[in-house]
């Protein structure tokens, strides 16, 4: 590799980092600058045209997100991210987003926390399709008590979906003992959500009562960072592919299966 090709890798790694970066604090006209100039020194740069897309996305400008997620499908026919995000984009019609009041978003690395206080789950008996497109990676969401269920809804009181009863059950009993939790998506897709949910507040009654119980004594403590999201706006995988919740540590993910997962305290 030559001197100039070198120093030309390096500028576009540093750019890429730009853009994400910029992406992970919603400013998104900054991120289509950063992503178009990144285009005109690599006009091949299908990562760049899918960062793009997203961004035009955010900003409500569908038919050039459509045009941009389709460039990329000429380079890359097959490609998961612009095909995931044109399904999407059939869905959400000409009404920006923001039309329907906007979502509120969160930092996900302030979801760190000591052990057993944060975990993410799989939601369940989801929301039609076209209320799903309408929810991306770091908005923040609330739980609400249903009859059986912990419901989980968009900030625009849209219903999204439940948690799996065996975890959904233990924080209704928590919360119903005096616990609060904050909540956020990690991951969305037209057939998956994934949230992370914090304990922000342990009420007395619940002291030693941890919110989402590891595995084991070894275990170690869940730290969730500023990876998650960026890893969505890298690759936009749904992060947890089975049931169960993750915990979440520097040192990488632990899923729990259903078989594993701690069973409901009476």
């Amino acid at each position: 590799m030559s001197y100039q090709e070198e120093g030309q890798g390096r500028l576009r790694r540093l750019r890429t980092k730009q853009a994400i970066a910029l992406a992970m604090q919603n400013r998104w006209k900054e991120a289509v600058a950063i992503n178009k100039g990144i285009l005109e020194s690599f006009p091949n740069d299908v990562d760049a045209y899918n960062r793009l897309g997203r961004a035009y996305m955010e900003l409500g400008e569908y038919s050039l997100a459509k045009e941009t997620y389709d460039h990329t499908l000429e380079l890359d026919p097959y490609n998961a991210i612009a095909q995931k995000n044109l399904r999407r984009l059939s869905l959400l019609g000409k009404r920006p987003i923001s039309a329907q009041g906007g979502s509120r978003k969160v930092k996900l690395q302030h979801f760190i926390e000591e052990m057993g206080k944060a975990g993410v789950v799989n939601l369940y008996h989801l929301a039609p399709a076209e209320v799903l497109a309408r929810v991306v990676a770091g908005d923040e969401v609330e739980l609400k008590i249903g009859n059986s269920h912990l419901i989980v809804e968009s900030s625009r009181r849209q219903y999204l979906g439940q948690v799996e009863p065996k975890h959904g059950q233990r924080l209704i009993r928590l919360m119903k003992g005096g616990n609060k939790y904050s909540a956020a998506i990690v991951a969305a897709a037209e057939d998956k959500i994934t949230v992370i949910i914090r304990e922000v507040y342990q009420h007395s009654s619940q002291a030693g009562q941890p919110s989402f119980p590891l595995k084991g004594e070894e275990s170690p403590p869940p730290y969730v960072s500023d990876r998650i999201i960026r890893r969505e706006l890298e690759q936009e995988e749904v992060l947890v592919e089975e049931p169960g919740y993750t915990i979440i540590s520097d040192e990488g993910t632990e899923v729990l299966p259903p078989e594993e997962t701690p069973e409901i305290e009476e």
